[in-house]
């Protein structure tokens, strides 16, 4: 006879495995609006399938993670890389005894609100806002008007469900909108996150870049090599171990010195060879240009903004522009530039 567990008992066995220290799902701080419990998924369970199901969830796999339009069918895009994310968050919370769950909801959504292009597209769309609220001279000094850990909170609170949002516990969201920047996360299943976050992408954008054949594995740093292995497989594991035994000592989410410092060596070298100035980066100029002329478009023209992004009539157009462009796929945004700036030829009759 099949066997039922319905949410009482989940809760229960919370208390029964995990650690002291970890955010128990009877003990939630609760949603924004207040709704009936689930009979068989404890609230961070629930949270995780709502961020599986939305919309904005399903558009990461258009998404740049590093390279844009990539030739090939195996490199990162934003969807991948969640999953990397999710994959390494939750094997270090359940080494800590902490909440898988809630680890896992927040990984899934912690990039829901980012732009096309990858970071390019977000650096851009930052501009163009700036531009048009006359603080392009804070931008250029570093100011960032928009920011996509925040525009994730913005997407899962405010633009899914037709403008009702996700609704999800004060926990999930937290870590979302900390899983960068100086602000650590109120729980340490958010901590978890952030520096899986680090952990994933540092090690698969080398994969990536190895495999475009901008870089070989000979020519990283031989002192982070040491350190953390010499291939992506050693690395990842050299690092979620390490996060697992620093914490447990330090009874919280952290890496040892040594470690630390090898992988932001690696995000460095990253950042020098790959990030900036490798030739898999040349498309990033067109990139900047199209981000820029949708904004610039969009915002004279607001009648063509679909409803889903206008409806809160409330919000400034350059709000309201800045989440249609930051809601796009790099192929949307691709189709609307050329469907409103570049030319169509005659169609040639076929013989």
């Amino acid at each position: 006879m099949l066997g039922a567990i319905d949410r009482g008992q989940l809760e229960r066995r919370e208390h029964n495995v995990l650690c002291e220290r970890a955010t128990f799902a009877d003990a939630s701080r609760g949603r924004l609006r207040e709704e009936r419990e689930d009979d068989y998924r404890t609230c961070f369970q629930r949270d995780r399938d709502r961020i599986i199901h939305a919309k904005s969830f399903r558009r990461l796999m258009h998404k740049t993670q590093v390279f844009l339009s990539p030739e090939g069918d195996h490199y990162r895009t934003r969807l991948t890389h969640t999953l990397e994310v999710s994959q390494i968050a939750r094997s270090i919370a359940r080494a800590l005894a902490l909440n898988e769950d809630l680890t896992e909801a927040i990984a899934l959504g912690h990039d829901l609100g980012h732009t096309p292009f990858g970071h390019t597209g977000e650096y851009a769309l930052s501009r163009a806002i700036a531009r048009h609220v006359g603080r392009l001279e804070q931008f250029e000094h570093g100011e960032r008007l928009f920011r996509h850990n925040e525009q994730s909170v913005r997407v899962v609170e405010v633009l899914e469900k037709d403008g009702h949002g996700l609704n999800l516990t004060r926990e999930v969201v937290d870590g979302i909108g900390h899983h960068t920047g100086s602000v650590r996360a109120s729980t340490l299943e958010g901590r978890i996150v952030a520096i899986a976050d680090r952990i994933a992408y540092v090690n698969h954008d080398i994969d990536d870049a190895v495999r475009a054949g901008v870089l070989d594995e000979a020519d990283l740093p031989p002192s982070t090599s040491l350190v953390l292995g010499t291939n992506s497989s050693a690395r990842i594991d050299t690092m979620v171990r390490d996060v697992v035994r620093t914490s447990r000592a330090a009874d919280d989410i952290v890496m040892s010195d040594p470690v630390w410092d090898a992988m932001m060596e690696l995000r460095q070298f990253l950042f020098d060879n790959v990030y900036t100035r490798s030739d898999a980066k040349v498309e990033e100029p067109k990139a900047n240009l199209l981000i820029g002329a949708l904004y610039d478009h969009l915002v004279d023209h607001p009648e063509e903004i679909p409803h889903e992004y206008a409806m809160r009539t409330h919000d400034p157009i350059t709000l309201q522009v800045a989440d249609y462009v930051a809601g796009m796929t790099d192929r949307y945004a691709i189709r609307i530039f050329q469907d409103l700036f570049v030319p169509r030829g005659w169609a040639t009759p076929r013989p």
